[in-house]
C-alpha cells in the first residue's frame, strides 16, 4: 500500500474523480435536455390549439387539473407551470439559438431568466454562464441583480496572458478571468481587513468558487511557500481543472498598488518551482482589489513575467432576501469570532 501512495497515485485519483464528475454532469444534462424539450412541446401545443380553436385561459386550467389527476398530483403540471411552458415557447420560438441553449440549464433557472431579463443578448449571457458554471437559482438571481452582464460588457479585463502564455492557453485563461467579481454573499457592510475578507471567503468557499467560474477546486488559504529561511503565504490557492493550472488569488481591501504585481510574480515563481507538477500549465495569479486605475495596472503589468490579471470586487450593504438564509447570522459570526479569539487564530 505504501508503494502506491504518492504523486502518481494522487494524479490517478484526481483523473478518475474528474471522469466520474464529467459522466454525472453528462447524464444530468441529458435528463435536463429532455425535461426542457417536453415543457417546450407542451407550451407549443397549448398555443397552437388555442389559436386553432379559439380557446382562452380555461383550457390551461382544465389541462392542469386533468394532468395532475393522471400523474398522481405531479407539481410540474400545475396551472402556473403550464403558463410558464407557454411563456417559454413564446419567448424563444423566434430565436433558434436561444431555443437550443435553454435546454442546457434547469427549469428553475430558465424561469428566473425569463422573468428578470428581457434583452436577448443578456439572456444568452446568463443562460451560457449558468450552463458553464452551474449557477443555482439563488446565485443566478444574485448575478442578475448585481448586473454581471453589464459589468463584463463595459469594464475591460486587464491581464498579461497574451504576453506570458501560449496563444491557445491565453484564450482559455482570458475566459476564466472576470473584470469584476461580485462578493455580495459575504454580507459585508463596511471596509474590512484583508484577513477578515479572506476568512469570510473561506467560510463561503463554495459560493466563491461559483463566482470565480468553471472548473475551480479549492486547495487552501494562507498557502505556505518557502525560500531559504523565509516563509511566504498566498491568500487563496485554487486549481483549475480546465486550465490544468494553479491559480493564486491575492485579496486587497484598498486600491491597486504597483507593488502588488511584483509580489504576485514572486509567488508564481515559487509555485511553479515548488508546487506545480510537470504536466501542469504555468501558474496564474489573480489580484482582487476594491478599486483600480486602468493606466497604473497597465504599466505595472508590463514588468510582470508570469501570467496574472487584476480585477475589482464589489460588496453591497444589503444582499437579496434569497441569500440571507444562506449567510451566517450576526450571532453566528460573533460566536465564531469568539472561538477564533480563544484559540489564538
Amino acid at each position: 500500500m505504501k508503494n502506491i501512495i504518492g504523486k502518481e497515485y494522487i494524479k490517478l485519483l484526481n483523473e478518475v474523480k474528474s471522469r466520474i464528475i464529467s459522466a454525472r454532469i453528462q447524464v444530468s444534462r441529458s435528463v435536463n435536455n429532455g425535461h426542457i424539450k417536453l415543457y417546450w412541446d407542451i407550451g407549443k401545443s397549448i398555443i397552437e390549439r388555442q389559436e386553432q380553436h379559439g380557446w382562452g385561459q380555461g383550457v390551461v386550467e382544465k389541462l392542469a387539473v386533468d394532468l395532475i389527476a393522471e400523474f398522481n398530483g405531479a407539481e410540474g403540471f400545475s396551472v402556473q407551470n403550464l403558463w410558464r411552458m407557454r411563456f417559454l415557447y413564446l419567448t424563444y420560438k423566434d430565436n433558434p439559438k436561444l431555443a437550443q441553449l435553454v435546454r442546457e440549464i434547469p427549469w428553475g433557472q430558465n424561469i428566473v431568466i425569463m422573468q428578470m431579463v428581457k434583452d436577448p443578448k443578456e439572456r444568452e449571457y446568463y443562460i451560457r454562464a449558468t450552463a458553464e458554471m452551474g449557477w443555482s437559482r439563488n446565485v443566478l438571481m444574485n448575478q442578475i441583480k448585481a448586473g454581471a452582464y453589464r459589468y463584463q460588457k463595459t469594464i475591460p479585463k486587464q491581464h498579461n496572458f497574451q504576453k506570458a502564455l501560449p496563444e491557445h492557453f491565453a484564450e482559455q485563461a482570458d475566459e476564466s478571468l472576470k473584470s469584476v467579481y461580485n462578493l455580495d454573499f459575504l454580507d459585508i457592510k463596511r471596509p474590512v481587513l484583508e484577513r477578515e475578507l479572506e476568512r469570510r471567503l473561506v467560510e463561503k468557499i463554495k459560493r466563491f468558487m461559483l463566482e470565480l467560474g468553471k472548473g475551480f477546486s479549492f486547495i487552501g488559504n494562507q498557502y505556505r511557500l518557502t525560500l531559504k529561511d523565509n516563509e511566504y503565504f498566498v491568500d487563496l490557492l485554487f486549481y483549475n481543472r480546465i486550465l490544468k493550472s494553479l491559480v493564486a488569488v491575492e485579496l486587497k481591501t484598498g486600491k491597486f498598488e504597483i507593488e502588488y504585481t511584483a509580489k504576485m510574480d514572486f509567488y508564481l515563481d515559487l509555485l511553479n518551482e515548488q508546487v506545480k507538477l510537470k504536466d501542469e500549465n504555468p501558474s496564474i495569479g489573480i489580484i482582487l482589489c476594491v478599486k483600480k486605475d486602468s493606466v497604473i495596472v497597465e504599466y505595472a503589468m508590463r514588468r510582470a513575467v508570469n501570467p496574472m490579471g487584476v480585477a475589482e470586487y464589489r460588496l453591497t450593504a444589503h444582499p437579496p432576501k434569497e441569500l440571507k438564509a444562506l449567510l451566517p447570522s450576526e450571532r453566528e459570526m460573533k460566536t465564531q469570532l469568539q472561538v477564533e479569539f480563544k484559540s489564538g487564530k
